[in-house]
């Protein structure tokens, strides 16, 4: 029962907040008539656009095609963003002189706006998958490294002492003591950096690849499918929002299990 109120704990802010979206969405329409009906879309036309139109069919396959293309590649580009950082974060807490090194480097390239580096990415890696998927780990890189790292530098140093004590090596303690503490950062990072695979995917698709959504994001405004442009942005973060829900459950689902307070569940 304790688990079922906290996976509901977790859920019910995120319901709240598609309510709160959703009024926003209308409040901006009727604080802006300028933006008109032909350019401004309703929820209800969505819907009809999406549902009850003739052509509602077509519609649908046409955006859940582009989906597709754009959840391999966020996908793709999420597990490599996540591995990376996983991989250079041992690497920060067990050799300092490699953190002091290359963190800042890091943080300098992260202070660089994703637009500004597209460009050489795509002069580099091409326009087709393997640019997309670049700009997608990049965005899930620098943001989960800096959690893991954290949740690495927590690890308990009686326990890393321990495991010296009896001749194990640095690589040991990371990997028996250091990982397992990290677990909670490690699946918040996860969380955190699903939604931002799924944007870094879109902004390669727009500047590079030129297929998926956010290609057809793009390619839906100087032809004036506005219809389509918005349920488009509506089905992605509606994607974006579910993909997050079904991490964050699984995070609350280990962490009741094998965190820190495990015992309790």
């Amino acid at each position: 029962m304790n688990l079922v109120r906290r996976v509901g704990r977790f859920l019910f802010p995120l319901f709240t907040s598609l309510l709160l979206m959703l009024v926003i969405w209308y409040v901006f329409l009727k604080a802006f008539p300028q933006v008109g009906p032909r350019v401004g879309k309703t929820p209800r036309d969505v819907w009809t656009y999406l549902v009850t139109a003739p052509t509602a069919g077509t519609a649908r396959q046409a955006i859940v095609d582009d989906l597709q293309i754009t959840l391999r590649d966020a996908a793709i580009g999420f597990g490599a963003g996540m591995l990376a950082a996983l991989a250079v974060a041992a690497l920060f807490v067990s050799f300092a002189a490699v953190e002091q090194t290359f963190l800042p480097v890091a943080m300098l390239l992260r202070s660089v706006p994703l637009v500004a580096l597209s460009p050489i990415i795509v002069l580099v890696f091409g326009r087709g998958l393997v640019g997309v998927t670049v700009l997608a780990a990049i965005v899930v890189f620098f943001p989960a490294l800096v959690m893991i790292t954290t949740g690495l530098r927590n690890a308990p140093r009686q326990a890393l002492d321990l495991v010296a004590a009896y001749g194990g090596s640095r690589w040991t303690g990371l990997r028996m003591v250091a990982v397992p503490a990290a677990l909670p950062s490690v699946l918040a990072a996860a969380r955190i950096s699903v939604p931002g695979a799924l944007i870094g995917a879109l902004l390669g698709e727009w500047l590079g690849s030129g297929t998926g959504l956010g290609a057809s994001l793009i390619r839906a405004i100087p032809t004036f499918q506005y219809s389509r442009l918005w349920a488009s942005i509506v089905i992605v973060t509606l994607v974006s929002v579910l993909l997050y829900a079904v991490v964050g459950v699984i995070e609350n689902l280990v962490l009741a299990r094998f965190g820190p307070e495990g015992g309790r569940y």
